[in-house]
This record gives structure tokens, sequence and C-alpha cells, in this order.
């Protein structure tokens, strides 16, 4: 069997699955970060700890285990200050507050880091939360043994040996390269050395095995962001497939030939050589609508009662038009000062016909960055969904209607944990390549298409909603001249 564990903002997940790739069990935490008018969004480690222990229990990790491989979100931050032990039956290495990739002050650090690397670095990058502890919280940089990112302490805690996971060859703009930490006067041996998913990391120790139950030795290899993993566990592994990781965030991947060079996205090397992953990311996507179903006095019910009395209202809400700029923009805009804007009230408008415009404006999202993928001559097929949202079917067909696309919905949702076994197995030899353990093991159970009478209504709701950003970016921009003035 193989052992899977991703690390998601709300909660840690963990999958045992059989030799054929069939799930045996699966299980899930809850987690709680913590959010305050700083900017900050941080998550105390030893909730992870806790679950982890938690889920190893619940799981019953058999003797027979092969592998085990770790997934997370991304760029979180963790400041390392001990060595891995046992504390009171818990997996535990001594770190301060992981800094999850919400976390927004690091904006002057990112602007700095941009300026140098000449191309946008955003705050909640890895580097930035690192210069930012060295700025204002010195004390703690300096105790600090290691910066890991989430799915690194995981392998930390399992074997004892700190590497730095990073996606693909190549990519150290969105991590650090030695020159650079030169530059900005940070201390190199705090960040460790890369690996790539699919590396041995380690085996999994004596004392990790003393408290997790999990067989000494196995080898632990490695995962790495999550949508990464994702992208594997959709299938999403040929020219012109779209992995459509839905969650707190929205992360859109498509696999092209050759890289799309333009700054509104992120192009890397995709887990399938020799292609390339263009990348665009969505600060708030489920995450908006989970603070629409707050503010509207829905907390207390389901996620499908709240999608019910959205599609009480007709689709395109009357012309209201919603922004889910939340917490800033990242892809394609990378606009830390955008914010969320309802378009369109009038007296008509009522908590159907506004939640409803919350989803569709994350659907507009995901348009806007599929329509600059063409722009630059992408071909965006079908999107492969996964993730907590893609269990709503309101929402899945919504997405269609908007993008224009057909929807895929895979058997298994956790993309991650699938994602995982791909390059456990692959990485044991089981298959001869990451693309064929991803056709084998991925298997598809619904598809969605979009109403053609739907067309020409969000396709001019998309002009407006990208026409709205526009012009209030242009009002924003002139008011603060005024204001310098």
């Amino acid at each position: 069997m193989i052992l899977t564990l991703d690390i998601g903002t709300t909660h840690l997940k963990a999958a045992l699955f059989q030799d054929d790739g069939m799930l045996a069990s699966i299980n899930q935490v809850a987690l709680l970060p913590n959010t305050a008018s700083d900017g900050s969004f941080e998550l105390e480690v030893l909730q992870w700890s806790s679950g982890l222990a938690d889920l190893c229990a619940g799981l019953t990790i058999p003797s027979t285990l092969k592998a085990v491989v770790v997934s997370g979100n991304g760029p979180t931050l963790v400041p390392v200050l001990g060595r891995p032990r046992n504390l009171n039956g818990r997996l535990v290495a001594s770190a301060e507050n992981a800094r999850l990739w919400l976390d927004r002050r690091a904006v002057r650090e990112a602007g700095e880091i941009s300026h140098l690397c000449g191309s946008f670095v955003d705050a909640g990058f890895f580097l930035p939360k690192a210069l930012y502890l060295y700025r204002h919280q010195r004390p703690l940089y300096d105790q600090t043994l290691y910066f890991l990112s989430s799915y690194d302490y995981l392998n930390y805690l399992l074997t004892s040996e700190a590497f730095s996971i990073m996606h693909a060859e190549g990519s150290e703009r969105w991590y650090w390269s030695d020159s650079l930490l030169d530059r900005l006067g940070l201390d190199k041996e705090k960040f460790p050395p890369f690996c790539y998913p699919g590396d041995l990391i380690g085996t999994v120790t004596v004392l990790a095995s003393g408290c997790l139950g999990i067989p000494a030795g196995i080898p632990v290899f490695a995962g790495g962001p999550d949508f990464f993993v994702s992208i594997l566990g959709t299938g999403a592994v040929e020219l012109g497939r779209v992995c459509d990781r839905s969650g707190t965030s929205e992360g859109i991947n498509l696999c092209v030939r050759e890289p799309l060079a333009d700054d509104r996205l992120m192009t890397y090397r995709h887990p399938i050589k020799p292609f390339y992953n263009v990348s665009g990311i969505i600060s708030t996507s489920g995450k908006a609508i989970g603070w629409a179903k707050d503010l509207f006095g829905m907390a207390q019910i389901s996620f499908e009662r709240m999608y019910a009395e959205m599609a009480k209202a007709v689709p395109g809400c009357g012309g209201l038009v919603f922004l889910p700029y939340l917490t800033g923009e990242r892809a394609p805009l990378w606009d830390p000062d955008a914010r969320g804007v309802f378009n369109g009230l009038d007296l008509s408008t009522g908590r159907s016909e506004m939640l409803r415009s919350v989803a569709e404006g994350v659907c507009f999202a995901i348009r806007d960055v599929i329509t600059v993928m063409e722009e630059l001559g992408g071909h965006v097929g079908e999107l492969r969904i996964t993730g907590g949202p893609a269990q709503s079917r309101f929402l899945n067909q919504l997405k269609a209607d908007i993008t224009g696309r057909g929807i895929l919905v895979p058997t298994m949702q956790e993309a991650e944990l699938l994602g995982s076994l791909v390059l456990a197995q692959t990485a044991l030899g089981e298959y001869a390549s990451l693309a064929e353990a991803a056709e084998h093991l991925v298997r598809i159970k619904d598809h969605y298409l979009p109403d053609p009478h739907l067309k020409e209504l969000y396709d001019g709701l998309f002009d407006i909603y990208r026409s709205t950003y526009r012009q209030l970016k242009t009002v924003h921009q002139h008011g603060k001249g005024v204001a310098e003035t």
C-alpha cells in the first residue's frame, strides 16, 4: 500500500491506496488558521502534528506499506527552530506559526524582490515572507534553523532530513537562488537544498514510527505543491488538458508545448516532459463563496442548500456582476490593491441574486485566466475539476456555462492524494512514466457541457466584469495621485 498526505488550508487529509491504485481508506481532520487585520494568515504547526497522529491512527497503517508522499498548500513558510522529537506522543519539531499562502504582510518586500528579479513576485510567495521576518521579526529570524514549506515540514518530521521541494527545474523565481539570498543579506544555510517531485527524501525514522505507527525504514518520496500533484491526479497530462484545482483559492493549469512568455501568468516545466505548464492562480474562489455564505446569514446550513438558494436567481442575476478580489488578486492581474465589488445593484436585487453573483464572479475569474491563455496562443480544452467545490453540480454547470468549456469531474476528487500516488508508484518503478501512471489511475465520473443559450448573456457580462476592474483601477490610481500631490 501507499500512504499519501495533503496539507490544505482548512484540512489535513490522508489516504491509503492499494497496489492496484484503488482507494483503501481516506480520512481528514480540520485545521483552524488565524487571520488578522494586519494581513497575517497563520496556522499553529502543532495542528499538523496532532492531525497527523489522528489520521495515522484512524487509517491503521499496514506493515506492508511501500512508501509515503506528502503534498501541501504553497507557498507556505514555516520557521523551524529545532529537531523532530516526541512531545506527549505527538511527532513535533519546535517551530513558529506557519505563514500561509494568504499572508499579505510582505507586500513591500515582494516589491523589492520583484525589482531585483525583473519580474513580478507576489507577497504570498516564500522569499518575501522570509525577508519580512528578517526585517520585522529579527529575533525569530535569528533563531530559525530552517525555512520550510508545509510539505517540507512534514517530510522533516518523518525523516529528520531538511529539503526544499522545487516543483520544476528552472523555477527559482518562485523560490530563491543563492545569488538572490546574497543580495538580500539572508543566510543561505537557513534555506535547505532543493530536490524535485519523486526524489527520495529519506526513510521513516524510528522516532516517527514510534509516534505514528508507520513502519520505520519506509521510503518517503518528494511530493510538492498541491497544484503540481493535482495536475497528475486529474490526468491533465496531454496538450490542451486543464487542471482546475478548486478550494479556498483556484489554480488553473494548462498543458502546452512551448512556454507562454507573459507576466500575467506563470510558466514552467510541466510534470510531463517536454511540455510546459501555464498557471493562473485566483486568490479567493471558494473563500469568496464561503465569505458570502457567512455574510448572508447561512453559516449554519450546508453548501448544497446555499447553492440551491443561488439557483433561485436567473442566470446573470439581472446584470449584477461581482469581482472576487477579496485579498487582492493574483493571475492575471497581480494587483494586491484590487478589491471585491458588486456592480449593478438595484432595488430588485435580493439575497439569491447576490449569492449567485459571487459564484458567477468566481467563474468569470476562471474565464479571465483561460482567456489570457488563449490570447497568448494556448489551446484550452475541457477543464478537469478537483477539490471540495467540485462536489456541487450547480457550480460545475455554472463553470461550464460561463467558461464555455466542458467540465470533467474525476472519480477521485482528492486529486492531490491521487497525484501523490502517481509519483510514488512511478518512483517505485511500477509505471514507466508519470504520464502512463496518471492515464491508468485517473478515472472520470461526470461530464458537464455549456448551455449554448447562455453564451450571449455571459459573453456580455464577462466584458462588464473585465471593464469594471479596469475603470476602478484607473479611478484608484488617479485618486492616489491627487492625494500624493
